[in-house]
């Protein structure tokens, strides 16, 4: 089991890192104004988002994948039940693409998804709505599977 959990957290690890990749293209697209195909020759392209939003896909997105990829990694090394391995393996899966999708619905969001109605960022539409729900368990769920691991390592009869 726990080598099948390893290699779904190594595949979804790097899944979003590679879409972590396509939000530093975006983020290049938004600040050169286009794709430069020739030096001084630059095809313009409308980039939704801020400069800062796509900063925070690119970044916030390869560490969230490399956070999966990182405990996938440790998985074996991590004294969990089989039902503690697998809400550890799915519970980061989805906390990583909750993620992703927040940073990227976000960044086209008049809140940035940050809450469910009006904030200080504008107001609330629907689709801050779509990036904001998915997100919200997860904010909890990856403190609490990050404090599982942790007492797995730290309180195990190995250490």
């Amino acid at each position: 089991m726990t080598d099948r959990l390893q290699k779904l957290m190594l595949g979804h690890g790097f899944l979003v890192v590679m879409v972590a990749m396509f939000a530093g293209f975006m983020l290049f697209f938004l600040l050169v104004g286009g794709l430069e195909v020739w030096p001084g020759t630059i095809i313009p392209l409308s980039i939704y988002g801020t400069e800062a939003g796509w900063v925070r896909a690119h970044s916030g997105g390869t560490a969230n994948g490399l956070l999966v990829i990182a405990v996938g990694l440790s998985l074996p090394h991590l004294n969990l039940s089989a039902a503690m391995q697998k809400l550890t393996a799915w519970g980061l899966i989805y906390v990583a693409w909750s993620f992703t999708a927040f940073y990227w619905i976000g960044n086209a969001s008049p809140n940035r998804a940050l809450s469910f109605g009006d904030n200080p960022m504008g107001e609330a539409t629907t689709l801050s709505i779509i990036g904001f729900l998915p997100g919200l368990p997860s904010v909890f769920l990856v403190v609490i599977i990050l404090f599982i691991g942790a007492k797995a390592v730290l309180f195990s009869k190995d250490s």
